[in-house]
């Protein structure tokens, strides 16, 4: 039996570097982005650096697919080997139908000892998400306290981010809410959040750099005294992100700089710069990986 009673398994929507996923024994299945004429794991048979290299001169718009019931089934038969139980949490049912099909695998599986969550966001706030999980399955606690824990955390992890166009968004039918922003006259750039599972509109400002200081102003209002839990995303645009980071960093009881994977990426469009964030108090991770350190160094410029 594993030292773990309980196996915590996510997605690739989670964009969790491959590492720390393994360190914190948490398993990863895959979508599929289909992109040139080829159909790709996400973050298995292309990276992220690979697909915002090659995005500016695809002859068609990337698509994407979730993992089958099949392959949810293998990983979960696989774990259920020598573990008691699984909690799998994975993108918003209405963002994907990733859910559905874990769901689906787990009727197939044991839907006994196989506890499926929709975690209702996607990205740096899933992962934080996964990351708690994992922490919980790590002090042994069931999977029906783990499920319980991330259900009354739910409400708490908020998703803020902004994105260089809406384009990529309406193309990919992801969306949601942001549909209202389109076709405006005005030159503006939207602040948006995940809300109810759904990308939604917050507000409107004239320019990137007034989205990102309202994305750090905001995550600093979740801040109840005892630090925030923060995953800073971005797709190809590593300097804005590292300036979200160093601004957050005073008040980061976790923080790390996170790339979006080719899925995410190919629905939010190159440029995006987004946080994941929650109170740390609900349950502090402590997670700052050496490789953070350059990132959040001030500059001397």
């Amino acid at each position: 039996m594993s030292e773990r009673r309980v196996a915590i398994v996510t997605d690739s929507t989670a964009d969790l570097p491959p590492v720390l996923a393994a360190a914190r024994s948490i398993s990863v299945v895959p979508l599929t982005l289909h992109f040139d004429g080829k159909s790709l794991l996400d973050g298995v048979d292309i990276t992220p650096e690979e697909f915002y290299r090659k995005l500016p001169s695809a002859s068609t718009h990337p698509t994407t697919s979730q993992p089958s019931p099949g392959r949810f089934a293998e990983t979960y038969s696989a774990l259920l080997e020598d573990h008691d139980a699984v909690v799998s949490i994975h993108i918003s049912e209405k963002l994907s139908g990733t859910y559905a099909s874990a769901r689906q695998a787990a009727d197939m599986t044991d839907p006994k000892r196989v506890h499926v969550i929709d975690s209702e966001v996607v990205s740096m706030s899933l992962g934080l998400v996964a990351l708690v999980a994992s922490a919980l399955a790590a002090q042994k606690l069931d999977a029906a306290a783990i499920e319980s824990r991330v259900l009354a955390m739910r409400p708490h992890v908020q998703t803020y981010f902004s994105v260089a166009t809406l384009e990529f968004l309406r193309r990919g039918g992801r969306i949601g809410r942001a549909s209202a922003l389109l076709g405006s006259v005005l030159q503006v750039k939207p602040v948006l959040c995940i809300r109810d599972g759904l990308v939604t509109p917050l507000e409107r400002v004239r320019t990137f750099d007034r989205a990102l200081n309202r994305v750090v102003e905001l995550t600093r209002e979740i801040n109840t005294g005892k630090g925030v839990c923060l995953i800073v995303g971005h797709a190809d645009a590593q300097a804005d992100a590292e300036r979200v980071a160093r601004e957050l960093e005073p008040i980061a009881d976790t923080l790390m700089i996170q790339p979006l994977g080719p899925v995410v990426g190919a629905h939010a469009g190159p440029g995006v710069v987004g946080v994941g964030c929650y109170p740390a108090e609900l349950f502090p991770l402590g997670i700052k990986p050496a490789l953070m350190a350059a990132a959040i160094a001030p500059r001397r410029d």
